[in-house]
């Protein structure tokens, strides 16, 4: 499969209310921000990495793709993954200007794009081709009713309706107030209106210093928390070491984390509990592989970050033995031809050929911007 062309786009698709944040950031849109690649076989690939619809830095993904990587992949043979990964992740000059960040996401999109590619080739869903299914049901944690600009009452509202109407048994809540005293009121009415039986986990989006988080902790241990995620600035390994250590809350992380090397040195100090790549924050689906599996050897679950909103996840999360859930965020999923599905609180398994990302004509005529 001979790479002819490499087509970098930018979709800005609005969220599913007029804008939503959580302790950190508030958008309106969802950035679809990646690459269509051509073989000579007809085939086409499509990757991408998720942003925050802002466009300047968008274009910055997309010149990446198009003007750096671009030129070492056209005429590469597309099935080579392992090796043009190489290629691409250790190219000399690239690597010196950035080993995470701008450079790090084009190549995420770029081997998402390859991934889907071979599947195609090979007439094979992605998890499929990875070495087929390892569990029969995948469950779906609903974190789209838990913003933290959610109030209260309609928070309450929105978790029993994915209960009692959509058949979900997790849930995800934001918190992060300066006031952490607001988040366990928040949680303990979110308790107190679904019962004991649901399972619910908070979120931080990086928020705190260590002693906040502690405090929180102390508070919330009593609540049944399923886990704490991203409690602290996502580089401080020691100070998520140091939590993990004075609760039993189990701590959750790895959205904003870029590397392998980076998420095994979290497991190496027992900072985490709950390891959350995201394909479009790592390298690819080449590099989630590496630490899906490193986490797996240290019999830690995976649970992928939804970054991607669930196209790519899935396919992963169905395929490896770490991973029993994922997380639930529904707005980009009708800009694809095979579009996430949740029933009764379970994905649905995909069974079309590539890694479910191909977008649809319709999406890209209605959200595309200018690269």
């Amino acid at each position: 499969m001979k790479i002819t062309s490499i087509e970098p786009f930018i979709l800005h698709v609005p969220v599913n209310v007029p804008s939503i944040s959580d302790s950190t950031h508030t958008i309106t849109h969802w950035g679809v921000v990646g690459v269509k690649i051509g073989t000579d076989n007809g085939l086409f690939g499509y990757g991408y990495t998720g942003t925050h619809a802002h466009l300047e830095t968008d274009r910055l993904v997309t010149a990446c793709i198009d003007k750096s990587y671009g030129p070492l992949l056209m005429g590469e043979d597309a099935q080579d993954g392992d090796r043009l990964w190489q290629k691409l992740a250790r190219y000399p000059a690239i690597q010196w200007v950035g080993r995470a960040g701008v450079t790090h996401i084009a190549l995420s999109a770029i081997d998402i794009a390859l991934w889907d590619l071979r599947a195609k080739a090979a007439n094979l869903p992605l998890w499929k081709l990875l070495g087929g299914a390892t569990s029969e049901k995948l469950e779906a944690y609903n974190t789209d009713i838990g913003w933290l600009s959610v109030p209260k009452d309609k928070l309450i509202d929105g978790c029993k309706r994915a209960i009692e109407v959509d058949g979900f048994q997790r849930l995800k809540i934001k918190v992060g107030h300066a006031n952490p005293m607001v988040d366990i009121e928040r949680f303990e009415a979110v308790r107190k209106a679904v019962g004991p039986n649901v399972t619910i986990a908070i979120d931080a989006n990086g928020k705190w210093d260590l002693p906040t988080a502690q405090r929180f902790c102390a508070r919330a241990e009593p609540l049944d928390v399923f886990w704490l995620e991203e409690p602290m600035w996502y580089d401080d390994i020691a100070s998520h070491a140091t939590l993990a250590q004075s609760t039993s809350i189990p701590i959750a992380l790895g959205e904003q984390v870029y590397t392998a090397e980076t998420f095994n040195s979290f497991m190496d100090a027992k900072a985490v509990q709950y390891v959350q790549p995201d394909v479009t924050r790592v390298a690819g689906i080449t590099e989630y592989i590496q630490v899906a599996h490193s986490a797996h050897a240290r019999r830690l679950p995976v649970v992928a970050h939804v970054g991607d909103m669930g196209q790519v996840h899935v396919h992963l999360s169905y395929w490896h033995p770490g991973t029993t859930m994922l997380e639930y965020i529904p707005w980009i999923k009708d800009c694809f031809v095979e579009p996430i599905k949740v029933e009764g609180g379970h994905y649905v398994r995909p069974e079309l050929p590539g890694a479910g990302t191909t977008l649809t004509e319709s999406a890209i005529a209605s959200f595309s911007q200018r690269c």
